[in-house]
């Protein structure tokens, strides 16, 4: 993301001015007959005479992030959550968020195949990031840091005559340091970032899609 400076007046006056598991529980129920007496426990009655074993949980791989000695392992893929899959002010919200976690998932992988999908090849500023993450993960190069949050959302949730939506976000970016595969920096670090943005977005199809992504200048 391009650095920008972050001012609480500037910004609330400029998005006024641009817009306007859950865990199932399985309960096992055993119905029937009562155990007539002298029965051994249920447990012990199967063909090997002896209590059944539970299922072993498979073991899930641990995130590692990325640091001067690799690249980050496991990092879990972003979900598009329920609220953001209906045109409505919240799913707008939800969707933006959404967008940068998957962005989020690009500068700590390489792989923007995710953001992709939900960005419109019209998003010039979109490709810009897209295509500087492709050339910095080329030949065995990787990223440490550049994780992004989202604080701050505003919009008005009222269409243009285009059927597009603002959205204005507030976003904050960690350092960047870059590496090649013998571990030495092959660039300068990119500083930490506070911007402001306005995003556009429309929704077609029966889905949300970024259109466009401006910081303010």
């Amino acid at each position: 993301m391009t650095s920008r400076t972050w001012l609480s007046g500037p910004w609330r006056a400029c998005a006024v001015a641009l817009l306007s598991i859950s865990l199932v529980s399985v309960t096992a129920c055993s119905g029937g007959s009562t155990t007539p007496p002298g029965s051994p426990p249920a447990a012990s009655q199967n063909p090997a005479g002896s209590p059944t074993p539970s299922a072993t949980p498979t073991p899930t791989a641990s995130y590692k992030p990325a640091d001067a000695t690799g690249k980050a392992q496991n990092v879990p893929v972003p979900e598009l959550p329920e609220a953001a899959k209906a045109e409505t002010k919240e799913g707008l919200e939800a969707f933006a968020r959404y967008w940068f976690k998957e962005l989020n998932f690009a500068y700590e992988t390489g792989t923007s195949s995710g953001l992709d999908s939900v960005t419109s090849t019209g998003c010039e500023f979109c490709s810009n990031i897209t295509r500087s993450l492709k050339t910095n993960y080329a030949d065995g190069r990787w990223l440490v840091g550049g994780h992004i949050e989202t604080p701050s959302l505003s919009t008005t949730f009222e269409a243009q005559a285009d059927g597009q939506y603002q959205i204005a976000v507030q976003v904050q970016q960690a350092k960047i340091t870059y590496f090649d595969p013998d571990g030495t920096e092959f660039r300068k670090p990119t500083p930490p970032s506070d911007t402001g943005n306005v995003m556009l977005a429309a929704f077609k199809d029966g889905a949300w899609q970024i259109t466009a992504l401006h910081p303010f200048r």
